[in-house]
């Protein structure tokens, strides 16, 4: 898991194409983020969003709809 200082960078170097395995999902755009205290938290909350699937846990979370 990568932790970006600067998100607007990384997902121009997703949508640049050079990542293999997100250059088939090109356009690429940021619909949520948050920061975690700790980087435990964050590979915590990877997790359960990996669990529950991406575009489930964004519309629980209501970020986006269905």
């Amino acid at each position: 898991m990568l932790s970006p200082a600067n998100l607007e960078a990384r997902l121009g170097y997703h949508n640049s194409g050079n990542v293999q395995f997100t250059s088939t999902g090109i356009p690429w755009r940021l619909v949520w983020n948050t920061k975690l205290a700790t980087r435990s938290e964050a590979v915590k909350l990877e997790n359960v969003i990996k669990k529950r699937g991406a575009k489930r846990f964004l519309i629980d979370l209501g970020a986006i709809s269905s």
